[in-house]
Formats: structure tokens, sequence, C-alpha cells
């Protein structure tokens, strides 16, 4: 995958990348929450799968 700026959304939907500001936004728009909450998802689903976070956002 390049990384082309000018692609806001991520192309794999199935991974969350905290690293690069244009998929943070992109996720915390898609998942309703916040930069932090989404990170804490990450850290607490001890994965980056979006799946993973969903279902850990739930809790």
């Amino acid at each position: 995958m390049s990384d082309n700026l000018n692609d806001r959304g991520p192309r794999d939907r199935a991974r969350i990348s905290l690293e690069q500001d244009h998929e943070v936004r992109y996720w915390t728009k898609e998942l309703g929450c916040s930069p932090e909450q989404l990170r804490q998802a990450v850290k607490d689903a001890g994965s980056n799968s979006a799946e993973k976070v969903r279902a850990a956002l739930k809790k």
C-alpha cells in the first residue's frame, strides 16, 4: 500500500492504524468515538483489528 495522503480512507478497512492522522480521523468518525477512546479500545482489544476494536468499544 502506498502512502497516498490524498486518499483519506484506509486501504485495509480490517485494520486500524493509529500512526497516521487521517486514519485516526476516519476511524473516530466511523466508530463514533474520540481519538483517546479509539487508542484505549485498540489497547483493550490487544489488536488493531477493526472487528475487535468495535467489540471493545461496545463494552
